[in-house]
């Protein structure tokens, strides 16, 4: 059974810092394309950043400098760290696996999800 299981969210102030991790099971994903896309209430799924198999990376405009994604495919695993949050970046994260090997922002291309963690950056 494949499962994405994200983990890391919560409160911190705006300047704050979080570190989500993801972590795969049920099979190797170490040739997908691993994603963080993140939704706040009332607005569409949007994409955040993804890291292709190889270790290249792709942000959104709004998180680049700020936010670096990350893969240990030893442990199935990706990262996000994210500094400097700002209010607007308050949102259910969720990570997705593309079993292209292109990146895509397009979160209907990808295949699994996770379950998906709160973060808030309060002002």
């Amino acid at each position: 059974q494949v499962q994405l299981v994200e983990s890391g969210g919560g409160l911190v102030q705006a300047g704050g810092s979080l570190r989500l991790s993801c972590v795969a099971s049920g099979r190797s994903f170490n040739s997908d394309t691993m994603g963080w896309f993140r939704q706040a209430p009332g607005k569409e799924r949007e994409f955040v950043a993804a890291i292709r198999w190889n270790g290249i990376p792709n942000y959104a405009d709004s998180v680049k400098g700020r936010f670096t994604i990350s893969r240990d495919s030893a442990k199935n695993t990706v990262y996000l760290q994210m500094n400097s949050l700002k209010p607007e970046d308050t949102a259910v994260y969720y990570c997705a696996a593309d079993q292209a090997s292109l990146i895509s922002k397009n979160y209907k291309d990808y295949d699994y999800w996770g379950q998906g963690t709160q973060v808030t950056a309060s002002s």
